[in-house]
């Protein structure tokens, strides 16, 4: 799988948070001007909220960076 996979423990993820824990960027303040940036598509529709919930199984393509999956621990 060329996907990066990034666990999580709880039922979902806030956008704002996955992006922090996937390295795009250093800190969860940073989003908001992140998202303002850069082109974020999560399961194939374009979404720059910072508080939109990831789920397992989402797939979410970072402008810059790779494709991520989220996946359950």
């Amino acid at each position: 799988m060329n996907d990066n996979e990034i666990e999580i423990t709880t039922e979902y993820i806030p956008l704002g948070q996955f992006l922090k824990l996937s390295g795009c960027i250093d800190t969860g303040g940073a989003a908001k001007f992140f998202l303002q940036e850069k082109k974020v598509v999560i399961n194939g529709e374009p979404d720059n909220r910072r508080g939109r919930k990831l789920y397992p199984g989402d797939k979410v393509k970072v402008e810059g960076f790779e494709v991520f999956t989220v996946v359950k621990r």
